[in-house]
């Protein structure tokens, strides 16, 4: 088995785990929430220890790239820009360019 196929296997470990874990706090926060009332009144706000703490489970799903994976998108990213400005750039000097032209000065 490849590296490749060992991260996304542990990547699929990682989203199953996360997955049975939100399921149980769903499920938890749901009775919480039903109380006596069965509705919305009774509901209050989340503390910021518990916002960090939900924030940082979240994050934990995401699946980060490698540091080289990194590299090449920051590469693509800004060889993408250079094209588009280059392009833009002709446009406008062109159009520039037949304006001044058709209007004679």
């Amino acid at each position: 088995m490849n590296r490749q196929m060992k991260r996304m296997q542990e990547r699929q470990e990682r989203q199953q785990r996360a997955s049975v874990a939100d399921r149980r706090q769903q499920a938890a926060t749901s009775a919480r929430r039903a109380g006596p009332s069965g509705g919305r009144e009774g509901r209050k706000r989340t503390g910021a220890r518990q916002f960090l703490k939900e924030v940082r489970q979240e994050l934990s799903k995401v699946d980060w790239p490698t540091r080289k994976e990194l590299g090449t998108y920051t590469v693509v990213v800004l060889a993408t820009v250079v094209v588009l400005t280059a392009f833009v750039f002709a446009l406008d000097y062109g159009f520039s360019k037949a304006i001044v032209n058709i209007l004679g000065n």
